[in-house]
């Protein structure tokens, strides 16, 4: 089964560089041998249940490590709509 996930962490620092805690998530999903998309006001990715759940794990442990102290996290299962499920 194919997941995509979503996800913020906070706090947000404006402009120039990505906080550590967010560049920290970016590097626990690439450890996992996934691609995220990194963006300024978060990150997306897609991939089979069984890399992307224990990843997402230590994204969340890894953000919390690294100083994040809000993390908005969403997960759907991949080719599905929002009114569908």
């Amino acid at each position: 089964m194919m997941l995509r996930a979503e996800f913020t962490t906070e706090p947000f620092e404006g402009e120039g560089e990505p906080p550590a805690h967010a560049v920290a998530a970016r590097d626990c999903l690439r450890a996992a041998g996934l691609e995220p998309d990194f963006g300024p006001l978060g990150t997306s990715i897609t991939g089979d249940r069984e890399t992307l759940l224990p990843a997402l794990a230590k994204v969340v442990e890894t953000a919390l490590d690294t100083g994040a102290n809000r993390i908005t996290l969403q997960v759907t299962v991949d080719g599905t709509h929002d009114d569908e499920v």
